[in-house]
């Protein structure tokens, strides 16, 4: 039923907008695209079976544990690999680009190693709980995935707009020597920032494992290749761009696969790209600049 199509295309819709908002964190403050973002996202999805179940300990524990995981991997990526590239003569400016491959080469590896090749389960008590609704059924984790993206939009959106904090993290991004002269302690601020988009990926690495029950290491590099899809669609750096773009991801590929070729619904990303550089290649939100112009 085509409700139910849409209800599961918001559903995964939801998870790419989370992945997507680190993405465009990173990129507005830093101009770079971190392409260790989809590895950190699959090593917070890991945490999340450890902890339901191989410890057996609740889900919001798992959370919790995903967050500071993450959040400490963000902290070391910008301190291991993008620090000392950051401002150093003669680097070039896809430095920071090569740096993060290799990060995220390096975890997929990791956790090869560590947990095998396979999928592994990711048992929890939400994945059963539904509600019926005439025909349509609705599960309670399909209900959970889209209020928490939501949540995080906003509040991030509050953040970067009405905090001090969220005001250097734009004044950053903005102009990063102007806004060092202006008293902003610019190392914090990208320090910050790198560690709060990395904690959105372990949060949506949790939500993956409760919508699909099951996780495993290749995850990462596709869920990455599709946040960067998404940011293009939405618009590089605009928060709601993020979320819109990843909706419509969401949907696009869930349509494909009930109605079309599930064959093809990794490339319906790009294919979706190709069509947004074509008509519009500054993303749904994203504004015109001088240079787009020439």
């Amino acid at each position: 039923m085509l409700l139910e199509q849409l209800i599961n295309g918001i559903t995964l819709g939801s998870i790419y907008a989370i992945v997507a908002l680190g993405f465009t964190l990173v990129f507005g403050v830093l101009g770079i695209i971190n392409m260790a973002h989809g590895e950190i996202f699959m090593v917070g999805a890991f945490v999340g079976v450890m902890v339901t179940s191989v410890l057996g300990l609740p889900l919001w524990v798992a959370f919790i544990a995903a967050i500071g995981v993450t959040a400490i991997l963000g902290y070391l990526l910008e301190r291991v690999a993008l620090r000392p590239l950051r401002g150093k003569q003669g680097v070039s400016h896809l430095a920071p680009l090569i740096s993060t491959i290799g990060i995220s080469i390096f975890l997929e590896n990791l956790s090869h190693h560590i947990f095998g090749a396979g999928n592994k389960p990711f048992r929890n008590s939400f994945a059963e709980i539904q509600f019926q609704l005439g025909s349509i059924t609705i599960y309670l984790v399909q209900i959970v995935i889209f209020i928490i993206s939501i949540a995080l939009m906003v509040a991030l959106s509050y953040w970067l707009s009405k905090t001090k904090a969220g005001k250097a993290l734009r004044a950053t991004a903005e102009n990063i020597e102007t806004a060092s002269i202006l008293g902003v302690n610019t190392k914090r601020t990208i320090t910050t920032t790198v560690i709060i988009a990395s904690a959105m990926g372990g949060i949506a690495g949790i939500l993956v494992g409760m919508a699909f029950n099951s996780v495993n290491p290749q995850m990462g590099l596709s869920m990455g290749l599709k946040g960067l899809a998404i940011i293009i669609l939405g618009g590089m750096g605009n928060v709601k761009g993020a979320m819109a773009g990843g909706l419509i991801l969401g949907i696009a590929e869930t349509i494909m696969v009930a109605y079309g070729d599930s064959g093809y619904r990794d490339a319906v990303a790009f294919i979706i790209i190709i069509f947004i550089l074509l008509l519009r290649p500054q993303g749904i939100f994203g504004k015109k600049t001088a240079e787009a112009g020439r």
